[in-house]
Formats: structure tokens, C-alpha cells, sequence
């Protein structure tokens, strides 16, 4: 965390007398359609018309306190705050066994997406629970996080030898791997650091670079997801879960499925459409201006080199770190659903 002077404010918004149903809410990104189409319209009017005024929200994100996104669930643990919602392969320092959620390549659509995510979902309540003192509300997706680079490439094999910024610790390993050295920048730092050379390409979803205005300094775009889907958890504060009134979290419970994960799920896959269209020029954009990235075409060799590497090197890499404990229940129940077992010897 860069600076507590940010969350001085934010703390009056918990330590001064409350009702048991004012909640303080630290969204996600706030440049980022995630959060303007789904979290802020949930947060701020969907959920305190739902609960006829008794729910009342104080919202602000993650990026507006300062807050390191690696912070954002240690935090809510704490609680600083009430509800906290960042991409989980931020939080995987604390807990390894967290980048079992989203495994690159794995889901190539919206429906294989969220039937890995509906069979993680109770190892990742678990895990919450053990290490993050919080109970998970709901698991939604950005966009597959592809690759847009600011040199020329034709495919997967090109990408050796660059320096590229990964989405998540799978991705850094997975890039290692293939042979290209991976960056940590910040994504916000990922513009300057694309135009200056220090990096060569970056991984995000197509949306998010579109939103950021990565298509200004970088001309090629590659839409393999080797970032997976970067499911972004939100979760409440165990305590303040558990001195809520079990009407209150039937609500919460109810209307967080219903009006923000279910309709963040269903969006999803035409959001990659449309963000490519919009990022390349080829298709219609319904969100603002087209623009004329390169789009690389990704070849049947692309995905079968690329899923050798993950079965060889990432996934037995991620063994190692999680724990066999955590890849039996991985096995178990995501790989059952994608028909992968990893190997914990």
C-alpha cells in the first residue's frame, strides 16, 4: 500500500456508529467497465432500492483510496472495510492455492468460463474463509485477457525473447515458459511502459485495454487468453457478515446473484466482440471510436503449443505451490468439469 493517508477518510465511513446494514464498499477498478456498468449501479441505487431503503452504501474503489490491489483482501479481513472486490490472481502472495480459479486457456468462452468458476466455487469460499476472514458474495469475469503487443508478431512463437507484462502469476509462469521474460508492472504503468520500450507487450482484457487506452501504444493485438478470464471476487467481512440479520444476508445473497454476478456473466462473452471489433476495426463497436490494431490470428498450433507448456510446465509448477491438498480439490472438481488432472508427485 502506497499511502494510509487515503484510507483516514475512508475510515469514518467505518468507525463511526452504524445500523447493522451500512456497508462500506471498496469496488474494483474505476476506470473500467466492470465497475461502471455492474459494481457502482449494483452498489450505489440496485441493492438499497432492493432492500427498501435499510441497506445503505458507501462506496468508493480500490484505486480511488490508494489502495495496493494486493492489500484489497487482507484489508477486508481486517476490517477496514465491509465489502472488497479485486481480481483474485492479486491475492495469490497470500494465498498460492487461489490461482486454481482461473487457469489460462482453459475456457475459451463464456459458458466453459463459468462452469470452472461454478465448480471452484467452494474451494474459493474455503479458501476466503482461511485466509482472508470473508465470505464470498459472488465471482464475476473481465474479459479473457489477451495479448497487445507494440512490435509485429504472427503468433505465439513470436512472443520468445520479448519482455511482456502478465495479468496474474499463472501468466508470468506460462510466458517464462514459452521463453519470453516477464515484467511486473502495475496496470496502470502499463501505457508509459509500452511507449518507452520497457516492455513489449502486456496482458489485459480486450475491454480493459480499450478503456485505458492501450490501443495508442500498441499495434498488435492477439487474442489467445493466455490471462485466463481474471475473476474478480467480491467478498463482505466475515465478522460483519455474521452480525448481520439472516434476512439481511439472504438479500445480499439473493440480489448480488440475481442483479450483478448473473447479469456481469451474461455480457461477458459479447464484450469480447465487441471490444475487439472496437480495438481492431473489424466488426461494430458499440462502445465508442474503432481503431486499427493489427488483429494476429490465433492458429490451431498457437493452442496446441501453448497447452503443452501448461500441462508440462505451469500447472505442476502451481502444484508445488498450492499444496496437494488444494490440487486434490482442484482435480476434484475444476479439472473434473475441463477434463485435466494435474499431477501433485
Amino acid at each position: 500500500m502506497k499511502s494510509l493517508l487515503p484510507l483516514i477518510a475512508a475510515g469514518a465511513l467505518v468507525s463511526a456508529p452504524a445500523f447493522a446494514e451500512d456497508l462500506a464498499v471498496v469496488g474494483s477498478w474505476s476506470s473500467l467497465p466492470l465497475h461502471k456498468q455492474f459494481e457502482a449501479p449494483f452498489w450505489s441505487k440496485t441493492l438499497p432500492e432492493a432492500s427498501g431503503g435499510k441497506i445503505k452504501v458507501a462506496l468508493t474503489t480500490h484505486d480511488q483510496m490508494n489502495v495496493g490491489v494486493g492489500d484489497v483482501y487482507r484489508l477486508l479481513g481486517q476490517g477496514v472495510y465491509d465489502v472488497g472486490m479485486t481480481v483474485a490472481d492479486y491475492a495469490v502472495t497470500d494465498a498460492p492455492e487461489l490461482e486454481g480459479l482461473d487457469v489460462p486457456l482453459l475456457a475459451l468462452t463464456t459458458d466453459q468460463a463459468k462452469a470452472m468458476v461454478e465448480a471452484a466455487k467452494p474451494m474459493v469460499e474455503d479458501i476466503f474463509k482461511k485466509r482472508f476472514n470473508s465470505h464470498v458474495l459472488a465471482i464475476v469475469p473481465y474479459p479473457p485477457q489477451v495479448v497487445f503487443c507494440n512490435k509485429p508478431i504472427t503468433g505465439l512463437s513470436d512472443l520468445k525473447g520479448l519482455k511482456i507484462r502478465a495479468s496474474g502469476r499463472m501468466t508470468a509462469k506460462f510466458l517464462e515458459a514459452l521463453g519470453a521474460e516477464s515484467v511486473n508492472v502495475s496496470f496502470a504503468e502499463v501505457p508509459g511502459a509500452l511507449q518507452k520500450g520497457v516492455i513489449d507487450c502486456a496482458v489485459t482484457g480486450a475491454g480493459s485495454g480499450y478503456s485505458a487506452g492501450w490501443w495508442e501504444v500498441s499495434t498488435h493485438l492477439f487474442p489467445i487468453p493466455l490471462g485466463g478470464w481474471d475473476s474478480v471476487v467480491t467478498a463482505i467481512n466475515l465478522d460483519k457478515w455474521n452480525s448481520l440479520s439472516a434476512e439481511t444476508r439472504e438479500l445480499l445473497t439473493t440480489e448480488t446473484k440475481k442483479d450483478f454476478e448473473d447479469k456481469v456473466w451474461a455480457a461477458a462473452q459479447g464484450s469480447l466482440d465487441n471490444d475487439i471489433a472496437c480495438l481492431t476495426g473489424k466488426g461494430t463497436c458499440t462502445s465508442g471510436p474503432a481503431h486499427a490494431m493489427t488483429l494476429v490470428p490465433v492458429t490451431d498450433g498457437d493452442f496446441a503449443r501453448a497447452w503443452d507448456i501448461l500441462e508440462v510446465s505451469v500447472l505442476p509448477d502451481w502444484a508445488k505451490r498450492a499444496g496437494a491438498d488444494w490440487v486434490t480439490r482442484w482435480n476434484e472438481t475444476v479439472g473434473r468439469t475441463v477434463n485435466v488432472v494435474v499431477e501433485t508427485n
